[in-house]
């Protein structure tokens, strides 16, 4: 039989983390434009990019540069999509009543992102882990809410706990685990240069942070192939 741990642990540390998250998981930034003011946005994204070709040394009028400020802007867009969806939306169809108590985990989803401090890309994998409590989240939806928030500016650590805090907030589970593991370009291209390095960050909430036998199932089924 699984543990129990004490409800008021539980609740301890559930309603410390939703503290921290709950902005977050109702979602912020453009998600209902007016086409206007998009088109306007759109157009500064194109000027500030021709600046920046200007202030690198380059002449933005040369042949192969030409297009590329409106190319950069509709990246940075695809980039950034993120900032247009709000998390709750995407699962809100995709949360089913399903007897089902036992771990569910879900490993190896692919994520990009840019890092907030250079704007350059760090990328890697996400392993979800969690214990349900009556609801079950269609499958898809995990790698969805992953691209959620990879898809905006961010730091690994927050990108972490965000997952978490919505996995806790829409299902809530007896507990749920994320880990998210990730080479970042800010130290491969710049910096250190050091091209072999990864960063492995992790988030444990209720029964996944105060009971190491869900803990090391957790790991467990991560090792497996």
């Amino acid at each position: 039989a699984r543990p129990n741990p004490p409800v008021l642990l539980l609740l301890l540390y559930s309603s410390s983390f939703f503290f921290v998250g709950m902005s977050e998981i109702e979602g912020f930034g453009r998600p209902s434009e007016a086409d206007e003011d998009q088109d306007k946005r759109f157009q500064r994204m194109k000027n500030a990019v021709r600046e920046l070709l200007i202030c690198v040394g380059e002449d933005p009028d040369r042949n192969g540069l030409e297009d590329t400020p409106k190319r950069v802007a509709k990246a940075l867009e695809f980039f950034t999509r993120g900032y247009t969806q709000i998390p709750r939306e995407i699962t809100n169809k995709a949360i089913f009543p399903e007897d089902h108590d036992d771990m569910v985990v879900v490993k190896n989803i692919e994520f990009f992102s840019l890092c907030e401090h250079h704007m350059v890309p760090f990328y890697g994998k996400v392993h979800i882990g969690y214990l349900p409590s009556k609801k079950v989240l269609g499958l898809s939806k995990f790698a969805r809410m992953v691209d959620v928030f990879a898809r905006r500016l961010q730091v690994q650590e927050r990108l972490t706990r965000q997952i978490a805090s919505v996995i806790m907030e829409v299902l809530e589970p007896t507990g749920c685990g994320v880990i998210v593991e990730a080479t970042h370009m800010c130290m491969v291209m710049r910096g250190v240069e050091k091209t072999t390095s990864s960063t492995t960050t992790s988030t444990m909430v209720g029964t996944f942070r105060i009971d190491g036998r869900t803990r090391e199932e957790f790991m467990r089924l991560l090792r497996m192939p």
